[in-house]
């Protein structure tokens, strides 16, 4: 289904096939080889000859093309006319050369993969810029793509790190590029070309982890924005000294959804709205517009819930937004367009 080992530990996206599916898939297409070489020895069972009794039956001729195809040729029953001797030459020798092939198409796939994994590679490399770079493919890190690829991001600029070579023939599955390898190592992002990436999100399982994996991949990439996931709060303040731009408390965050969940079910359903792209409401940031420089704070269709100014977050109750300013982006919440 995948090959064990590519170039660099890069895996790319593949269809899933099992190996019992494989094997039927290729004895099918012997049978369907052999059943053609028969059909066309059939057509003219009087062009040829059996050294036996001089005849040759519908049971003679499935004989002969069974020894034929296997490239035995016992030489018992030949093609004794122009005709019969021209089809042997024009079809049956093809299809006798192609059955072997078959038979030895588990080592051509072999070779021919490796050659196609490493020009897909060589490409992938060449046109590979300003792509997100998801290390973790573990719950968080799932999640994390699944919303991304519902706000319209292509599968193709999503790459994914993760050390457990099965994971990541699961990316693969499930159409990323996949890369095998420890994320705090440097020569490990780097295959992931993390250096020229716009967005890096760190979901792994422990905290010292995120933490390294966060300085690692910032001292490659300065300007990307490093969002990490982290379990325990008191861990925050280290990963954002790391590099991160943003820190993501799972448990608190969690945690805190299970008392609002106690207190106010119908809060913790919006949440959950909230947190769900293209249904009921949508959370989402834009630049401010030119009509808007110098104005206040208009709620129209799009709800204004904050401003980000010098990369400060602002609520719209902060006398500090009263104006607004050309480099500010308005926190809204809307409902998503329907899509025809």
């Amino acid at each position: 289904m995948y090959e064990d080992e590519t170039a660099l530990g890069v895996r790319m996206p593949s269809a899933r096939r099992g190996p019992l599916r494989a094997v039927l898939r290729r004895m099918a297409i012997a049978l369907a080889m052999l059943l053609a070489m028969f059909v066309l020895v059939a057509m003219d069972l009087d062009g040829y000859h059996d050294n036996a009794d001089g005849e040759v039956s519908l049971l003679d001729a499935l004989y002969y093309v069974t020894v034929s195809i296997s490239t035995t040729g016992y030489g018992d029953i030949t093609p004794v006319t122009p005709a019969a001797r021209l089809v042997n030459i024009v079809a049956v020798t093809p299809l006798r050369i192609a059955f072997l092939v078959v038979l030895v198409g588990t080592t051509l796939e072999v070779l021919t993969k490796r050659t196609r994994d490493a020009i897909l590679i060589d490409r992938w490399r060449a046109r590979l810029h300003d792509h997100t770079v998801i290390i973790g493919y573990g719950t968080k890190g799932r999640a994390a793509s699944r919303t991304l690829l519902e706000n319209d991001l292509p599968k193709e600029s999503i790459v994914v790190v993760d050390p457990d070579p099965v994971v990541i023939q699961e990316a693969a599955a499930d159409g990323f590029v996949g890369v095998v390898g420890d994320g705090t190592r440097s020569h490990v992002l780097n295959r992931a070309k993390i250096g020229d990436a716009r967005k890096i999100i760190i979901a792994t399982r422990r905290d010292d982890t995120t933490a390294l994996v966060t300085l690692t991949a910032r001292s490659l990439n300065a300007g990307a924005t490093i969002v990490a996931a982290v379990r325990e709060a008191e861990n925050d303040p280290l990963v954002r000294q790391s590099g991160a731009d943003v820190v993501i408390i799972s448990a608190e965050a969690a945690g805190r959804m299970l008392g609002v969940a106690t207190q106010s079910p119908a809060v913790s359903s919006l949440i959950e709205d909230l947190l769900a792209y293209g249904k009921g409401l949508d959370v989402y940031e834009r630049a401010i517009q030119p009509t808007e420089v110098g104005k206040p704070l208009v709620q129209g269709e799009e709800l204004v819930v904050a401003v980000v100014r010098d990369g400060t977050y602002l609520t719209y109750t902060d006398p500090e937004v009263a104006t607004l300013r050309a480099s500010d982006r308005l926190v809204l919440i809307q409902s998503p367009p329907r899509r025809e």
